[in-house]
């Protein structure tokens, strides 16, 4: 039974290829394939854009004569999707890129104007150090230099690139810790300073000058003076007024506190308060006998009659009603004299 799919052909001892007759195509045949464009173009005929990418039914065929080094040089034939004008492209493998050759318009590209420039500097640099040795020299020295600074840069930037692989993140934290707590004293001190000024422009001079401040003793005691110059009558009154209540006149201290000098005071006694006791009479002692109570509530009586007298001299007692009874011998003699006289004391 044969094979239904033949993987093996039968060659007979006496084939010679050879002999096998080639067919031969010429070199203008063109094909059809199948491409998309590879540039934005517009169409001279209709005006019709067509963009970059789209696919068309194309026909590919060799450039006669023309060739960059060996690399031949294909030309594509399309026709524009509105008025069915035929365009045609080539390839430049000069530039690596392709040529708007009929039928269209490449559309504007900044980058190929900037290519252009290029191409167009080196060519008149070659064709000027062709025939100028020393300029040559100079380009090729410029060239050296600006090397050697490229190199200088990349080798900068690893040795950046390394000490950033070695940073720690702590350090870097408190380092910024640091900053910003040096930045906040900063501030506060600047604030410090402008309260410091402003206090000073307040409670001193624009100049820094201290401001006197006249204080309001000072002014009575300058209109007191002054009155007792007007009116000396004035002066001796105010002096027996100060004399009888006992009271000095106001002493200033170093400091410029004034401190007020009174004489003490004497203890207020039932007399100064107009009270008047009323003693009750002992019982008469045997005669010839005289005891030391006696000579003691006498002393007592004569100092107590002393103070009444002291102090009806330096204020007029206020006369008791006749008729009521004082507060003290209603108690039916509880407080004795000596006990009144004492606490008097």
């Amino acid at each position: 039974m044969s094979e239904r799919k033949v993987l093996n052909k039968y060659f007979p001892p006496d084939f010679d290829p050879s002999k096998i007759p080639r067919r031969k195509l010429p070199k203008d045949q063109q094909h059809k394939v199948r491409l998309m464009t590879p540039f934005s173009m517009q169409c001279t005929i209709c005006g019709e854009y067509v963009y970059k990418g789209k696919k068309f039914n194309a026909r590919k065929e060799r450039v006669d004569g023309e060739d960059y080094l060996g690399i031949q040089v294909f030309r594509f034939y399309i026709r524009c999707p509105r008025c069915s004008g035929e365009i045609t492209f080539k390839t430049d493998p000069q530039k690596a890129d392709y040529v708007a050759e009929h039928g269209a318009v490449r559309n504007f590209e900044p980058w190929r104007d900037d290519d252009d420039a290029t191409e167009a500097a080196r060519a008149s640099r070659a064709a000027a150090e062709e025939n100028n040795p020393m300029a040559a020299l100079e380009n090729r020295t410029l060239d050296s230099k600006r090397e050697m600074d490229i190199l200088d840069a990349l080798d900068e930037i690893r040795m950046r690139n390394a000490k950033t692989e070695r940073v720690d993140s702590d350090a870097v934290l408190d380092n910024l810790i640091q900053d910003s707590m040096t930045a906040k004293a900063e501030r506060q001190r600047l604030i410090d300073e402008e309260d410091e000024r402003v206090a000073r422009a307040v409670f001193f001079g624009i100049d820094g000058e201290a401001v006197k401040r006249i204080e309001e003793e000072d002014e009575d005691e300058d209109a007191i003076a002054l009155l007792k110059k007007l009116n000396p009558e004035l002066d001796s009154a105010n002096d027996s007024f100060l004399k009888n209540n006992n009271i000095t006149h106001s002493k200033t201290s170093s400091n410029g506190a004034t401190v007020a000098a009174t004489n003490k005071r004497k203890q207020p006694t039932a007399a100064d308060f107009g009270i008047l006791v009323k003693k009750k009479k002992p019982a008469s002692p045997p005669a010839g006998s005289t005891t030391q109570p006696s000579s003691s509530s006498s002393s007592s009586s004569s100092s107590s009659s002393s103070l009444t007298s002291s102090s009806a001299a330096a204020k007029p007692p206020i006369p008791p009603p006749a008729q009521k009874p004082s507060a003290l011998s209603l108690l039916g003699g509880t407080y004795s004299d000596t006990d009144s006289d004492q606490e008097s004391d």
